[in-house]
């Protein structure tokens, strides 16, 4: 019987009917059958997918993370560049070498204000050396080890550095008061000329500083008709509280003193140079009356 209706499908297509009447019924169960497998497929894909993005999620956070660090970064550097720049443009024409030196280590307390910097002798570092800035003069190295040095700032009370009132030309000494932002001048007399938001500027004098470089800025002057001197504050111009470097500075400060000898020639060409005196003659002394010489 079976082999009768292959027959008679084959050749007269008397089943095709029927086979799409047992499909169409047999659909439903089929469809239940399969639902859970692909219900099943759809949520692992669902899972996959999800968690995929939520991986890209975190490399992307990632990446967005590093980023933006590295872009900080580079504000720093050009941020650093610049101060960096300003720092060798400041230094004056007297200057012959300078180094940027990397503050390690800050000590400001009102006895003692001193920094250590990553610069020392092996870098030719030496006791006494000026430090400036890109505002104006920060101290001068104390001592120096193999591959540090410790900075005495201006504004230690330790501190001393000859000053002239860039106005006038008014000489003085600043001295360190222990306060970050503050120097006196004790020593300038009634009658000087001298105002509030005068600069005060390095003199040279001593050979520790390079002259006519700026130090600080006239901030209080008080006359007292019953006190000799003057009292004069001033603010420093150098970042003393907020630089990250500074700048060690070589410049020419030898003093060249006239030898005994040059100063003698010199003497004598002056003298030969001079014109001649004429020869006074001797006269005869007066005769008294009265006396026969």
């Amino acid at each position: 019987m079976a082999a009768g209706l292959m027959v008679a499908d084959h050749r007269q297509h008397r089943l095709a009917a029927i086979r799409d009447g047992i499909a169409t019924l047999a659909y439903p169960i089929q469809w239940a059958v399969q639902a859970p497998v692909q219900a099943w497929s759809a949520m692992r894909e669902s899972f996959a997918t999800k968690t995929r993005v939520e991986a890209e999620n975190v490399k992307v956070a990632s990446d967005n993370l590093v980023l933006r660090l590295k872009l900080l970064r580079y504000e720093s550097l050009e941020q650093e560049n610049l101060r960096l720049r300003a720092v060798r443009e400041s230094s004056p024409r007297a200057v012959q070498r300078s180094l940027v030196a990397e503050i390690l280590r800050v000590d400001l307390d009102p006895f003692r204000q001193r920094v250590l910097v990553n610069k020392g002798a092996q870098s030719g570092v030496f006791r006494g050396q000026a430090v400036i800035d890109a505002a104006g003069i920060y101290g001068q190295v104390t001592r120096a080890g193999p591959y540090s040095a410790e900075i005495i700032l201006i504004t230690d009370p330790e501190h001393a550095i000859p000053v002239q009132v860039n106005r006038t030309g008014a000489r003085s000494i600043a001295l360190g008061t222990g306060r970050a932002g503050l120097l006196s001048l004790p020593y300038l007399p009634q009658n000087s000329d001298v105002i509030v938001g005068d600069l005060l500027v390095s003199s040279g004098l001593g050979g520790v500083y390079p002259p006519g470089y700026p130090v600080a800025k006239v901030t209080a002057v008080v006359r007292d008709p019953g006190q000799p001197l003057l009292a004069v504050e001033a603010e420093p111009l150098a970042g003393l509280d907020r630089d990250p470097e500074v700048l060690l500075v070589w410049f020419d400060n030898t003093i060249i003193e006239p030898e005994p000898e040059a100063e003698a020639e010199a003497e004598a060409e002056t003298v030969a140079e001079a014109p001649a005196q004429p020869p006074v003659s001797a006269q005869p002394a007066a005769t008294p009356p009265g006396e026969t010489p």
